[in-house]
């Protein structure tokens, strides 16, 4: 395959990620949508490992996923502590988060 097929379809990945952090409030979605920039970062590495014919894009990918992995874990904590203190977890209502 040729490589600007790898190129188009993460860009179109990041793109509708990048899409659905600012167009949406829910932060489930905004968190899935991270995911999906990262996930399209990752097909690039792969991508490009394989094309050179190296490891190293590939070894990143697993710093990439374990990070990403990471960063849900303490979101969505957050996330159930501020729907028990707010009872929502709309976006446009957070916009004080006093202790």
């Amino acid at each position: 395959m040729p490589m600007s097929y790898f190129i188009g379809l993460s860009v179109v990945m990041f793109a509708m990620g990048i899409l659905g952090v600012l167009l949406r409030r829910n932060p489930l979605v905004v968190f899935m949508s991270l995911e999906l920039m990262f996930n399209s970062a990752n097909l690039l590495f792969v991508a490009f490992s394989a094309y050179h014919q190296v490891l190293d894009g590939q070894l990143f990918v697993f710093f990439v996923m374990t990070t990403a992995a990471a960063e849900v874990a303490v979101g969505l904590a957050l996330i159930v502590a501020i729907f028990k203190a707010k009872r929502t977890i709309d976006l446009d209502q957070m916009s004080s988060l006093k202790g």
